[in-house]
């Protein structure tokens, strides 16, 4: 079997340090290196506008300045992935103005919350990031899916917006049962949100069970099983299987194992992971940030590579 080596990850280990922004770098010091919650909170709380919203470039790709919900939503899988939620609640103020900003209704409609927003097309940018309305009709099912599971979750029963993170749910499950059409994160998001009802206790309250056999089939069938594929933007088993107790690991053993050995071939040697997108047109537009940009992602994902060899057993004492 394949290992990541000492050596290997002590290569990783310095290219984060030396290039990763404050949050991935308290990310990595959390899960590798006994770090504190509390400086991941720290890190976060700088990309935290007043409006309780989060953006200032949190997803490396958009370097908006303004709150947007995609934005938000990658504040909240951070604080989600950490046992923040579960050990501090609705109490801290990080997590009162994420449900202030969401209360707001800004950039939501009657279907939830949009993919992207008009301000996106004003600066540095991958192309994707570019305001579209077509793309909010197609993308916004997976964000607001991933922002009601949030919120039935931890938010408090009596509040008007936990009551509106039903009615969308109710409205999500309903279009998901009845269409092909997910968008990039969609059904991966759905499959989430159903996993997210039972956890909460809601999962018969909207009955879901032709749903969620329906809804697996169609996140295990996205996974890219062509390993000449890899090396392009395409969703790897990673994606879907975080470890051995992911509900998708036991019949996707052998395409995780073949991932994980493909994680330790194609590290570039003495540093991380080459990432598998650039900004295209815009990259010509924005070199500079972009260039910024690949460094924040390469370190973001050498953190999710290395939790996921680390959580198969294959990284050596």
């Amino acid at each position: 079997m394949k290992m990541l080596t000492q050596q290997d990850y002590q290569e990783i280990r310095c290219w984060v340090l030396r290039n990763a922004r404050p949050l991935d770098l308290a990310l990595w010091k959390y899960y590798f290196e006994d770090g504190q919650r509390e400086d991941i909170i720290d890190a976060l709380a700088c990309y935290q506008n007043e409006d309780g919203g989060f953006g200032n470039g949190i997803e490396p790709d958009c370097w908006n300045r303004e709150s947007s919900p995609y934005a938000t939503m990658i504040a909240m899988g951070m604080l989600r992935k950490t046992g923040f939620m579960e050990q501090e609640g609705d109490r801290h103020p990080i997590v009162q103005g994420i449900f202030r900003y969401l209360e707001s209704r800004v950039h939501c409609d009657g279907e939830g919350w949009h993919f992207c927003i008009p301000s996106n097309s004003e600066c540095p940018r991958a192309p994707w990031w570019t305001y579209s309305e077509e793309s909010n009709n197609i993308q916004s099912m997976g964000i607001t899916a991933s922002i009601c599971a949030f919120i039935l979750l931890y938010d408090s029963r009596k509040s008007s917006l936990y009551n509106r993170a039903r009615s969308y749910t109710e409205m999500i499950l309903k279009k998901a049962a009845g269409t092909s059409e997910f968008g990039e994160m969609g059904a991966a998001a759905v499959w989430r949100l159903l996993g997210d009802l039972i956890q909460c206790g809601l999962y018969a309250s909207f009955a879901c069970d032709s749903l969620m056999e329906r809804i697996t089939e169609a996140v295990d069938s996205s996974i890219e099983r062509n390993q000449e594929k890899w090396a392009f933007y395409t969703p790897r088993p990673s994606e879907f299987i975080w470890g051995p107790d992911s509900p998708l690991y036991k019949k996707n053993k052998d395409i995780v194992k073949k991932e994980l050995d493909y994680l330790i071939d194609t590290r570039t040697p003495g540093g991380v992971w080459n990432i598998t997108w650039s900004w295209y047109d815009l990259g010509e537009m924005y070199a500079k940030e972009f260039a910024i940009s690949e460094n924040w992602w390469m370190a973001s994902k050498a953190l999710d590579n290395v939790c996921f060899l680390k959580n198969f057993g294959r990284i050596a004492v």
